[in-house]
């Protein structure tokens, strides 16, 4: 490819609107076009790199048996009525009606299509197990678009799904995938990739597991455990704390007039935060009936692990209701109105003696003891873990909480859409049974723009080898003369005719503005031919991450760059 015919421009700022560095040099460097709030279209380069990323996710799940099939973008509505997720999921999924007035959906995601694909199809458990796969463009109407081609709208995807006749089959194949996209992300040069325990959200099993590439701008927090390992994300992770008991002490009613938040009550009291029963107010969101967290003064509440525990969806109780008898700023466990559910995390298990509301304007409890004054509870993880906090594996107060893309995810579904849509097998005592499904996913665009925002400096991308848009750049320093026109036109010729992948930049341009436009596009090897190199008999090279800089004699240079992509290409296992 010539740069004279490539379509695209390359600028020398980021428009305003690009927050994040991966997104400002994509489109600095021609790669994407904003099309509307979360929609690119893609030039060249990035789509040869999205084509590269496919290829080693092909590779990689044909090498673990899957089977390549193509679910359509358009379903009717009825399949996800099938399963549940028609009514359960929200605005995120986009619903129309085609001309005839029937309801269809764009799919976010394919287990329906899956399942329809492969019921009355696998009838026998001769046939189990198997792994159906597509890389398929799909539609999120997801409300916090950013960060470019990290949160999209319309994005391509990999999503797999697998069926079992046993949760022990199931496991092991889990296993086998859970390796292969360790390899993928190894093969495409992601070099922080992480797997965390994670919430299965919408798509429902007990088990999942996130790959994580840490990174500052990450949108997503992940507790990790420096001393053994331990990584979970933070809607998952285990809260554990060390908590002083304290004497025990009587129930009292002291006045606080106006005092309603934890800082003003550490101040007021002169006591840590650590001492307080804090209550947190919720509604669910099907009554609007109150759920109240008591959780210690000092923690936040972990939204996800609480609509996991209630089983429902709930949303923060802005504005509290006369009727409700819950008394806003003075709430607390004993005599709490009948109407509201009481949920008690955890960390104030052990506490003898706590300050909480006293439901009374006014007032508050101190010497509050849970076991004595409010009964037999039962408490539960609810808090949102936290640097410093004590490991759930190892028991050591070292936790440190780091950022994170979500850059892959993979999830034991159980029967959840196999029942649902009445998907069944024959077992091999005749009996009808729902097969166990297991899902794969991984997002095209989000991992290449990971990638980017891991591997870069101030100038442009430094793409991997295995999924840069071509290997080596020539710059042709000096297109009006001959001989230099020459070398690098042989030079072009030669390596695409070895199978390299070249980039040739034949434009009359300054040194600078050519220089400057390799560094967007990112190439491993860079050959600069010039006038002064072709005296001296040589072709320039050097490296995109400054690791090299050398010259190969002209005679041999084709070969000699063929040599270096290809130890390149190894350390990809390419």
């Amino acid at each position: 490819m010539k740069v004279s015919a490539l379509l695209g421009e390359r600028f020398k700022e980021a428009p305003s609107s690009c927050a994040i560095d991966s997104h400002k040099l994509m489109v600095r460097g021609g790669y994407m076009k904003y099309v509307g709030n979360g929609i690119y279209s893609l030039f060249t380069p990035a789509k040869r790199i999205a084509k590269k990323i496919e290829n080693i996710i092909r590779e990689e799940m044909d090498n673990i048996d899957g089977q390549e099939v193509l679910f359509p973008v358009v379903m009717p509505a009825s399949l996800w009525e099938e399963s549940g997720r028609y009514y359960s999921i929200g605005s995120e999924l986009c619903r129309f009606k085609d001309r005839s007035g029937n309801g269809m959906v764009l799919g976010m995601t394919h287990e329906e299509a899956a399942v329809h694909l492969a019921r009355n199809t696998a009838g026998s458990y001769t046939q189990y197990p198997f792994m159906i796969y597509q890389i398929q463009t799909k539609f999120r109407d997801e409300p916090r678009a950013r960060g470019g081609l990290i949160r999209v709208r319309e994005f391509t995807m990999k999503d797999a799904y697998s069926f079992h006749t046993s949760t022990e089959d199931l496991e092991r194949y889990y296993d086998r995938c859970f390796k292969a996209y360790e390899r993928i992300y190894k093969r495409a040069g992601a070099k922080n990739v992480v797997a965390v325990k994670s919430d299965s959200g919408m798509m429902g099993g007990s088990i999942s597991h996130e790959f994580m590439l840490l990174t500052d701008i990450g949108e997503d927090s992940i507790a990790i455990c420096p001393e053994c390992g331990y990584r979970a994300n933070m809607e998952v992770a285990e809260c554990s704390v060390e908590n002083e008991p304290g004497e025990v002490l009587p129930l009292e009613k002291v006045s606080t007039p106006g005092v309603k938040t934890i800082e003003e009550l550490e101040k007021f009291l002169s006591l840590d935060a650590a001492k307080f029963a804090k209550a947190v107010v919720y509604r669910r969101n099907k009554d609007d009936s109150y759920v109240v967290v008591f959780i210690r003064g000092d923690l936040e509440v972990n939204e996800t692990k609480l609509r996991n525990l209630l089983k429902e969806e709930i949303y923060p109780a802005a504005v509290i209701t006369e009727d409700s008898g819950i008394v806003a700023g003075f709430i607390g466990p004993v005599g709490l109105s009948k109407k509201c559910t009481a949920v008690f995390d955890s960390s104030l298990k052990g506490i003898n003696s706590l300050v909480c509301g006293a439901n009374e304007e006014g007032f508050h409890y101190t010497g509050m003891n849970i076991e004595r004054d409010v009964g037999a509870v039962e408490y539960a993880d609810v808090a949102k873990i936290f640097d410093g906090a004590v490991c759930p594996a190892c028991s050591k107060p070292v936790i440190t909480v780091k950022r994170g893309i979500e850059v892959g995810n993979i999830f034991q579904l159980g029967t959840k859409y196999t029942e649902a849509m009445n998907m069944t097998y024959l077992d091999r005592d005749g009996e009808a049974k729902h097969p166990i499904m297991g899902c794969y996913g991984i997002g095209v665009g989000r991992l290449m723009a990971s990638v980017c925002e891991e591997s870069h400096d101030d100038y442009g991308p430094i793409w991997p080898i295995s999924i840069a848009p071509w290997q080596v750049e020539i710059c042709n320093l000096r297109c009006t003369d001959e001989k230099v026109s020459a070398v690098s036109d042989a030079l072009y010729e030669e390596l695409c005719e070895n199978g390299v992948e070249v980039l040739y930049d034949d434009r009359d341009v300054r040194p600078g503005s050519m220089f400057a436009d390799a560094d967007l596009f990112g190439i491993p090897v860079r050959a600069v031919v010039s006038p002064k190199t072709c005296e001296r008999g040589v072709v320039e090279i050097s490296l995109r991450d400054k690791s090299l800089k050398t010259e190969f004699a002209l005679d041999s240079a084709a070969s000699e760059i063929k040599k270096l992509v290809k130890e390149l290409l190894a350390n990809y296992d390419i």
